[in-house]
């Protein structure tokens, strides 16, 4: 039997993590106003939020916009995002029934005000159940909570700075409230994110509150289990940080992703970081020292121009020696408005290929070392799908899929798999 539905609205998330927390805000602000979330095929709204940081990303985000657009029941399609904020006009063009809104917070209440503009009968169809999980409108069950946007730093390869604006850090109060918001929800575990996680400063002068500071502060306020930080650049893992970890029994995940990019000194060079490999190693083994079984992730880009053989294995020895539990490996796309779209020595395709290849072997490899120290170890996991759980490290983890979604499981890792995934006891 079918009936009549509220419109119904889409959201397609194209990029980092970031975005995805972004979209989640649109999403839970539609859902108050009585809008359904759907799939592209049923949607009166596509929600499209894009991604700048290559050249292939910023193209993906192009063809997403066009097939929206090109939808039989044609739909309004809204473009935000960093691609947005870079080329509003280019994006407008690509069809009638796109609309441009630059501003993600704007993004929800502009559905709203034209869905409101533009009353229609409602669609008959079958009725629709909501598949998403109880924590986050979009089906998360670790959902994120974003404290900082924008980035002071200028790596060559990077136009996200250009896009996302100068570094800024939001209210701990708000913060406060939407991590105690996740819980009502029922999350247990809450990830903080940022463009430039490391930076978040609130205040001015003495008082002024860094990471450390505001990660106190929910400890403090909230009953919140579990917070996870996304990722961090390598002079932001301090003292005070990996000591606060690891004073939290738990309540902060024991993981660390510190972005490297590449483990040869005159690559960060020529990608302008704002460290070199001597620092990064002395705050990994800062943080290893009071926290053994800290996990390590990283982003690691091969192929970067100018970037020789002997550098690439430089790197990639470099990656061993640091033990990493999780790699996201790029291969190098050219980014045109970047400074290193016009390096001299742009590396050949075949020979990133290879390198990634070589890469990825590598980071499985490690990954499953890691996983395996941990065997016999006891851990809080939380159970994302019927079967499977994250650990605090962000391993996966193989539970008894009768237990429920969204649920915080004590366990003993009695063994580990070919692919790293452990299983629990």
């Amino acid at each position: 039997m079918s009936r009549p539905v509220p419109r119904r609205a889409a959201l397609v998330n194209l990029g980092c993590r970031v975005n995805r927390v972004e979209l989640d805000s649109m999403a839970t602000r539609l859902e108050a106003a009585g809008f359904v979330l759907t799939g592209e095929a049923d949607a009166d709204y596509i929600v499209i939020n894009t991604c700048a940081v290559t050249g292939e990303a910023e193209a993906k985000t192009r063809k997403a916009i066009r097939h929206a657009a090109a939808r039989p029941q044609e739909p309004l399609v809204v473009a935000t995002g960093c691609v947005a904020s870079l080329f509003a006009d280019e994006l407008a063009a690509l069809s009638p029934n796109v609309r441009v809104v630059a501003n993600k917070r704007e993004v929800a209440d502009f559905v709203i005000s034209l869905a409101e503009a533009n009353p229609t009968e409602p669609r008959e169809t079958e009725a629709f159940a909501p598949a998403h999980s109880s924590v986050t409108p979009t089906g998360r069950t670790r959902p994120g909570v974003q404290v900082q946007d924008g980035c002071d730093n200028r790596c060559t390869y990077c136009i996200i700075w250009k896009a996302r604006g100068k570094a800024r850090s939001f209210d701990p109060e708000g913060i406060v409230d939407e991590v105690r918001a996740a819980m009502g929800r029922g999350a247990h575990e809450v990830v903080l994110t940022g463009i430039n996680l490391g930076d978040y400063r609130w205040g001015s002068g003495e008082g002024r509150m860094r990471l450390p500071g505001l990660l106190a502060l929910l400890l403090e306020r909230t009953g919140v289990e579990r917070l996870r930080l996304s990722s961090i650049e390598p002079p932001d893992v301090t003292e005070e940080l990996v000591r606060l970890m690891a004073a939290s029994d738990g309540r902060i995940a024991p993981f660390l992703h510190i972005c490297l990019q590449s483990g040869c000194d005159d690559t960060l060079r020529r990608m302008a970081r704002v460290y070199r490999t001597g620092l990064f190693r002395e705050n990994v083994e800062r943080a290893r020292e009071p926290m053994p079984d800290v996990a390590l992730g990283t982003d690691l880009i091969v192929g970067f121009p100018g970037e020789t053989d002997e550098q690439f294995e430089e790197s990639l020895a470099f990656c061993e020696e640091m033990r990493f539990a999780k790699m996201h490996i790029f291969r190098y796309s050219r980014r045109p408005g970047t400074p290193a779209a016009e390096f001299d020595d742009q590396v050949p395709p075949q020979v990133m290929a290879e390198r990634s290849r070589r890469a990825h072997e590598l980071a499985a490899r490690m990954r499953s070392q890691e996983a395996a120290r941990l065997v016999g170890k006891r851990d809080l996991v939380v159970v994302q799908y019927p079967g499977r759980a994250v650990s605090g490290g962000l391993f996966d983890v193989e539970v008894d899929p009768a237990v429920p979604t969204d649920t915080l499981l004590p366990v003993v890792f009695g063994g580990v798999r070919a692919d790293g995934t452990l299983v629990a006891r």
